[in-house]
């Protein structure tokens, strides 16, 4: 279980942080873009650390403040996640 769980978070954070890159470039370029509720979904999903990155990286929607909180909860919430199962010995 501890490798899948592992092999989970790397697959699902490089794919928020790929996504958020993506859109960032798409931005730049005035092209179609990623969807708030899809970038916000692969977060929730487990890719928050992934999305804080590339907000950090390339100050993506760094000037949402919905945005900001979405994934500070997203965050949280899988930070809170990956605790519980450490100190009960899940992982």
């Amino acid at each position: 279980m501890r490798e899948n769980l592992i092999n989970y978070y790397l697959f699902i954070n490089a794919l928020a942080f790929l996504m958020a890159s993506v859109d960032k470039v798409k931005a730049r370029k005035k092209k179609w873009r990623i969807s708030e509720k899809v970038l916000h979904s692969v977060s929730f999903l487990g890719g928050a650390l992934g999305t804080v990155l590339a907000m950090i990286l390339f100050r993506h929607k760094v000037q949402k403040n919905t945005f900001i909180i979405a994934t500070a909860a997203a965050t949280a919430l899988h930070l809170s996640l990956i605790i519980y199962l450490m100190v009960n010995k899940y992982v």
